[in-house]
């Protein structure tokens, strides 16, 4: 029953468009569309196979200092693989050891090489809002998506700003080290022309107008590092 919830979660995303980006994350300056890319989100095995459940992401240049930068997204700077698996990683490894956490996401279904949870090990992260689900401290977006995913109609697609609001605007944080975000955007910056770590005074993003996390409606606590 958790595999499905989760499952169902991460499928939620499969084809969203995010689109969104108010100012450049790095001086705060204008930007104007370039292109859209399709990302990897996640690969969960689908029966006998595997489902590589993917994301559209929109990117834009800034007009003052012409970074090329992504619109919101559903992913922790730095990273490549979706928030809701990361959230996931860390609130299994807050109560176990980490290569039990990665045995358990594999049971459940989701692939992930071990290379990457290398990386990410040990790394800072924020606080994140879990919700025992089953028994299981699980991240409180997966629930959220979930239920997402339930109301939307059969050939339609998640409304990106929910999305977003469910995985608590993951790519508006500054955990990771900025100067891995360049690694998929090489074709238009030089190897050392990176993300700096102190932004600009208002340049980092932030949910749009109006925007309500619904993870603070449920009843949730948190997991700290």
């Amino acid at each position: 029953m958790v595999t499905d919830i989760i499952q169902s979660a991460i499928c939620s995303l499969d084809d969203a468009e995010f689109t969104h980006l108010a100012a450049c994350p790095v001086c705060g300056g204008r930007v104007q569309g370039y292109d859209t890319r399709t990302k990897k989100y996640a690969v969960i095995r689908d029966g006998d196979g595997e489902r590589i459940i993917k994301v559209r992401i929109k990117r834009f240049t800034c007009k003052n200092c012409k970074k090329l930068c992504n619109a919101d997204e559903p992913f922790y700077p730095g990273t490549r693989i979706g928030s809701l698996v990361v959230d996931l990683f860390f609130c299994l490894s807050a109560t176990m050891p980490e290569s039990r956490a990665a045995r358990h996401i594999g049971a459940m279904g989701i692939r992930v090489d071990r290379t990457s949870w290398k990386k990410y090990s040990g790394r800072a992260i924020p606080e994140i809002p879990v919700t025992d689900i089953f028994g299981m401290q699980l991240p409180s977006s997966v629930l959220t998506l979930a239920n997402l995913s339930a109301r939307i109609p059969e050939g339609g697609r998640i409304d990106s700003t929910d999305a977003l609001e469910a995985c608590n605007f993951p790519s508006a944080l500054t955990i990771f080290p900025c100067s891995t975000l360049a690694a998929e955007n090489t074709g238009m910056r030089k190897s050392n022309d990176l993300l700096p770590m102190n932004v600009a005074p208002g340049a980092v993003r932030s949910p749009p107008d109006g925007a309500v996390s619904p993870i603070s409606t449920l009843a949730t606590s948190k997991v700290r590092f």
